[in-house]
Order: structure tokens, then C-alpha cells, then sequence
């Protein structure tokens, strides 16, 4: 066996669970991710300390934890993802402080696509639990739904502040509770868990709640500790989008490697594997070209490995010169179906609304094309469910429509690949990121 080889399903197994906090303003999101950093002991000495002396010795304002811009603090809102790290005993964690303003919808949309599991948090004093029928906040229905269609595996409600209704905590919990499975099981959602919560106080954020002997389940934490990875299938053909191709000297792991014959300066492809792997002596076939090449040699973090699988990071070198660049893709001879015409889910972000017959850029991969929006089928209407006849799709709107581009693309139905399936959709003349783009199927 090669020494440097790297075992490839030892590093996935400790993969941090990578999650997003969601919700509607001031639902407590920032708080609720500094009482996780703090009770786990995830905050370094020196910021504590400066926490506490704006403090003054009053309690330590947790939100600060992850308000890091000034608007942020003068406003006390997020506008900007903030990613931070902590770990346990038995888990390590990287978690997405998402905006909650519907204004700052594109930012949730970003911290959910590379996401292992969402919280979404639940303010239940913005609720009136009196009414039989608990009337959900539109932007707990949005974010749910977004990170459903962002196939975020698992979805996990915080419904938090109920420290401020004490005495009627357990009736109201559970009207909240029934308004969220009933909301979950109309948008298809699985719903991992809900849990009831006071991100200020650190009931049941962390540990267990001393307040509230009615709920009997895990704290917020526990759960999240339970919660899967997401995983791409290794299994099958395999998928690379290059990032880039780099000019080797043939030098790894401090030898010459006889590729392609002695002196020869042969080229890497790096990319991130999106399914299946990758190993010496495969045959792929590159796209556009659709030149066909045996793989030679396979790099991962500067030395030649065994194999690499997905969701790592590889270095392809090819046993004869091919014509790769930045945006091609690398697959398994055969495998990959290319169109020009295909039906999405679109999550429209700008300002200016989708229209049809509009040029956009669309971005696969690392592959730039120019597109057009052919036919809006219908759109979403968050609060109902119902698919509702459209012409266009305002900002923060999901619709249902057809893509048409310029050039062929490989594209995958989202369902089965993330990267295969996802484009993002760019304005030409103002550069904005306006959209993103799920490929439901090919037309």
C-alpha cells in the first residue's frame, strides 16, 4: 500500500457537522449561537474578557459572539453570514448565522446549500397561541421551504423565548408544535426535531432545562449531535467540475513520478469531487472535448493517493496531454447526459424581477454560460403552498421554470447531486448574484 495513502472514509467519518441557523428578525439566532459557543466553551479567553467589560457587569451580551460588522451591532441584526466553530466531546461543529431579514434572503440561500441540517427558529412571543390554528411567520415558512429545496438532509425547529411565558409555556409549546408538523407535512418536509428553547437563559439549548419538567426530550445540542453528514454517494460514476489545472514538475512526495516518461512536465486537474471516485488506471472522459484519457496519478493535499471519493478535494493527472481547463468537467465515459433545455426550481434574490426572454449568466460548476428563461410554469405561494399562475418572480419568490442555454451543460436533477445539479443566475449589466437555479429535470 502507498505510505502517504489517505483513507478516504476515516476522514468523512470525522467530517463537522456543518449548520445554519434560520428565522424571522430578532428571533434570537445570534444569541442562541453564542449560548452554544459559550456553554460549550467554545469562546476564546481574550474575547470573553473584552465581552465582559462591555458588559460592565451586566450579562454578557451572547449575540455579540457573532454580530461582527458595525451595521450589524448599531442595527442589532445580521446582514452578513458568520461562520463560526466550536466542539464537544463527541462532535465538532461549523454553524451559519443566517440573516433573518427578508432583504438578506440571498445570504440564508448561500449559508443552506453547503449545509448539513438547519435550525429554524421559532419566536413564540411573535405568535398568538391562544387561536386553535397557530398562523406560522412568513419568514419561518420561507426559510423552511428553502432549505428544503437546498436539500438540507435534516431540519430541526428551536422554538425559542419561552421564557418570557413561563406559566403558560407547555400549552403554548404545543400549539406551536402542532402548527410547525402540520406547516412540515403540507411543504414535505422531515422534521428531525422541535425543541423548546430560551437562547438567553440556556434552557434546553445545551443542557437540560431546570424550568420546564414537561419537556422530557434532548436539549438543541444533543440532537444536533445525532445528526448525519451529508454524505455524496461514492458509489458509481464519477463527477469532478475542475477548479483549476496547475502545471506539475512531477515531483510528489519527494520523488520523481514516472508519468507520461521521464522529465515530463505533465498537468494536474483539481477539483472537488461531487459523486463516485477517482483512481489510478480509470478511464474519464472530459467536457467539452470529449476526449477520453486514463488517469495516471491521483493527488489529495499535496501527496499521491490510493483513491479519492467524494466530496474531497483531488489532483488528476492524465496519462497523455488533454486540452482541460477551468469550468470542464471530468466523468465517467458515458455517464453524463448534456442539454440546453432544462426544468429548475428558481429562488429569486434581485430586486429586479425574473423575467422571460432576459439573457442572464448561469454559473455550473465553474463553468460560465449565458442563459434564458424560457417558461415560468407557476410560483410557489409561501403561505398557502399553492402553485399560483406568474409572468415573472419578484425578489424573495420560488417558482417553477424552464432554462435555456447558449451552450450544453451536464446538468444532474438537484435530487441526486448538489453540485451536478445547481446553477446560480447573475444580472449581466449589474453583476448581481440574482437567483439560484435547482435542476429538477432535463426537458
Amino acid at each position: 500500500m502507498n505510505p502517504a495513502h489517505i483513507d478516504a472514509s476515516a476522514e468523512l467519518a470525522h467530517k463537522a457537522l456543518r449548520f445554519l441557523t434560520a428565522g424571522s428578525v430578532d428571533d434570537g439566532k445570534s444569541t442562541l449561537i453564542g449560548r452554544l459557543l459559550f456553554d460549550s466553551r467554545g469562546i476564546l479567553a481574550d474575547k470573553l474578557d473584552a465581552l465582559e467589560k462591555r458588559a460592565a457587569g451586566a450579562p454578557i451580551d451572547l449575540s455579540l459572539l457573532t454580530d461582527g460588522l458595525e451595521a450589524e451591532r448599531e442595527q442589532g441584526i445580521t446582514i452578513d453570514v458568520a461562520y463560526q466553530y466550536f466542539a464537544t466531546k463527541t462532535r465538532k461543529f461549523i454553524i451559519a448565522d443566517a440573516p433573518g431579514h427578508e432583504q438578506y434572503t440571498r445570504n440564508m440561500v448561500t449559508a443552506a446549500a453547503g449545509s448539513d441540517a438547519a435550525v429554524v427558529l421559532v419566536d413564540i412571543t411573535k405568535l398568538d397561541t391562544s387561536v386553535p390554528d397557530v398562523v406560522l411567520l412568513p419568514q419561518t415558512r420561507r426559510h423552511s421551504l428553502l432549505a428544503r429545496l437546498l436539500r438540507v438532509p435534516s431540519i430541526v425547529f428551536a422554538v425559542n423565548k419561552l421564557d418570557a411565558i413561563d406559566a403558560g409555556s407547555e400549552a403554548a409549546f404545543k400549539a406551536v408544535s402542532t402548527a410547525l408538523e402540520k406547516f412540515a407535512a403540507e411543504a414535505g418536509i422531515t422534521v428531525k426535531g422541535i425543541v423548546p428553547v430560551s437562547a438567553l437563559r440556556g434552557d434546553n439549548v445545551a443542557t437540560p432545562s431546570a424550568n420546564w419538567d414537561w419537556y422530557t426530550g434532548p436539549t438543541l445540542l444533543q440532537l444536533l449531535e445525532t445528526l448525519p453528514v451529508t454524505d455524496e454517494a461514492h458509489d458509481g460514476n464519477l463527477l469532478v467540475p475542475v477548479q483549476y489545472v496547475a502545471r506539475d514538475d512531477g515531483e510528489a512526495n519527494g520523488q520523481v513520478a514516472a508519468v507520461g516518461g521521464v522529465g515530463h512536465q505533465h498537468r494536474v486537474m483539481w477539483g472537488r469531487i461531487a459523486h463516485g471516485s477517482v483512481r489510478a488506471g480509470d478511464t474519464v472522459q472530459i467536457f467539452p472535448s470529449g476526449e477520453t484519457a486514463i488517469v495516471a496519478a491521483v493527488r489529495h493535499a499535496g501527496l499521491d493517493v490510493d483513491a479519492c471519493e467524494a466530496g474531497q478535494s483531488a489532483g488528476i493527472v492524465l496519462d497523455r496531454q488533454v486540452d482541460v481547463s477551468r469550468g470542464d468537467w471530468i466523468f465517467t465515459p458515458g455517464s453524463s447526459r448534456t442539454v440546453q433545455e432544462f426544468q429548475a426550481t428558481l429562488a429569486w434574490l434581485d430586486t429586479e424581477p425574473a423575467v422571460l426572454g432576459r439573457k442572464y449568466w448561469v454559473r455550473h460548476g465553474n463553468r460560465w454560460v449565458q442563459a434564458r428563461i424560457t417558461e415560468i410554469a407557476h410560483r410557489l405561494d409561501i403561505h398557502t403552498l399553492d402553485e399560483v399562475d406568474a409572468h415573472q418572480l419578484g425578489v424573495n419568490e420560488i417558482g417553477h421554470v424552464t432554462i435555456q442555454t447558449q451552450q450544453a451543460l451536464p446538468v444532474e436533477a438537484y435530487a441526486a447531486n448538489r453540485v451536478g445539479g445547481a446553477l446560480i443566475v447573475v444580472d449581466p449589466t449589474t453583476n448581481r448574484t440574482s437567483g439560484a437555479l435547482l435542476v429538477q429535470a432535463a426537458a
